[in-house]
């Protein structure tokens, strides 16, 4: 694990340094104060050393949320993470980090835990990460999809990244239980909360495992103003680039069937937006997302929106459908892959445009080679 930036303050001295920030965090729209990213660092070094009292952590993550976090706070906490973060180095040039929504999919079955398989059949390496399950929405995770496929989903940093050179395999998955314990030993706190917290938003950028020589970052996200605070973490995390892409429930692939959008920087560089339209490569789908099935346990939302209720249903049949888009069978799951997968090897430099891409995307789809590397 790796050290801490700082020497970290002893339990008592935490302790009364949350008090002195939530007297300053959480006064009210008008008087509340900004803390310096060192004072947030320490301040979720504590929660993560279960140094702090959980009503005075559950009020620090609530205050920071309630009075908006600064770009320094959220450099903090992630700071934070990283101090306490199991990473490795895996024996592979270039890792591409692909980090989906922690708190899972409900509105849609995912495609997205197959473009490791996908990616891997090209020479390209990628690892995913995330839970079991977190709110606010609690449902269908990488996690859940990749155990119904049969792939192991409870390996160490260090198993993971063997995984990543085994040219049979070429990819991993691996969990934040694993990788950064304690924060996950937070689970219990958060979802007291109910609400999200800023945690969230930066525990995607953990950075388990590193290439040799460069780590590139790949994460989906719903709301405007998250591209740039997405784009600032990444570089502080020291990921040479980052795709940032406008998907569906904020996860790596865009709408199917609309115009998009994804923000994206090279070299530790600013971040630039592009707009993409899925028909540019021919991609013509009726849905935006992969449709959940009428045999899903599933609950009414709104006008035409559905909640899956039934979670290992659902990843289930993730699974089963993700595994036979990777056989060459088309449809919504196939073309998410394509849509995805082509966006990532045009950020890579590993095809010259998107439709490129997609024609090398659809050439290992339709070969069923991929398929072989879900083990």
């Amino acid at each position: 694990m790796n050290a801490p930036a700082t020497a970290i303050p002893d339990p008592q001295q935490l302790d009364e340094m949350m008090f002195s920030i939530i007297q300053r965090i959480a006064t009210g729209p008008d008087l509340s104060k900004d803390i310096e990213m060192e004072e947030a660092r320490l301040g979720m070094l504590g929660l993560l050393q279960n140094a702090i009292d959980p009503v005075r952590a559950g009020i620090f993550l609530i205050a920071l949320r309630m009075k908006r976090e600064t770009r320094e706070e959220n450099r903090g906490i992630l700071q934070a993470i990283l101090d306490m973060t199991d990473r490795t180095v895996a024996d592979v040039d270039e890792v591409v980090d692909i980090a989906d929504p922690y708190d899972g999919y409900n509105r849609t079955l995912p495609a997205s835990p197959f473009l490791g398989p996908l990616l891997a059949e090209l020479g390209v390496h990628a690892v995913t990460h995330g839970l079991d399950a977190v709110g606010p929405k609690f449902g269908i995770t990488h996690r859940h999809v990749l155990a119904a496929a049969g792939v192991p989903v409870d390996l160490s940093t260090a198993e993971a990244a063997k995984r990543l050179s085994d040219p049979a395999l070429g990819w991993a998955y691996v969990d934040q239980a694993n990788f950064c314990a304690p924060l996950h030993d937070l689970m219990d706190l958060r979802r007291k909360m109910i609400k999200r917290s800023v945690i969230t938003t930066v525990e995607v950028l953990a950075k388990p495992i590193a290439g040799r020589n460069k780590t590139r970052f790949v994460t989906g996200y719903v709301h405007k103003p998250y591209p740039p605070v997405y784009a600032d973490l990444a570089r502080l995390a020291g990921f040479e680039s980052a795709l940032l892409i406008r998907g569906v429930e904020g996860g790596v692939i865009p709408s199917l069937r609309q115009a998009g959008k994804y923000f994206a920087y090279q070299s530790m560089g600013e971040e630039t937006g592009f707009d993409i339209d899925p028909t540019a490569i021919g991609i013509q789908q009726a849905t935006r997302c992969v449709p959940v099935p009428e045999d899903i346990p599933q609950s009414a939302k709104g006008e035409g929106t559905v909640t899956i209720t039934d979670v290992p249903a659902g990843a289930k049949r993730s699974a089963d459908i993700g595994l036979a888009a990777l056989g060459g069978e088309q449809g919504a799951t196939y073309d998410s892959l394509v849509y995805s997968g082509a966006l990532i090897l045009q950020h890579l430099g590993k095809a010259r445009s998107l439709a490129e891409g997609a024609e090398q995307i659809r050439a290992v789809l339709d070969s069923g080679k991929a398929a072989a590397r879900v083990a």
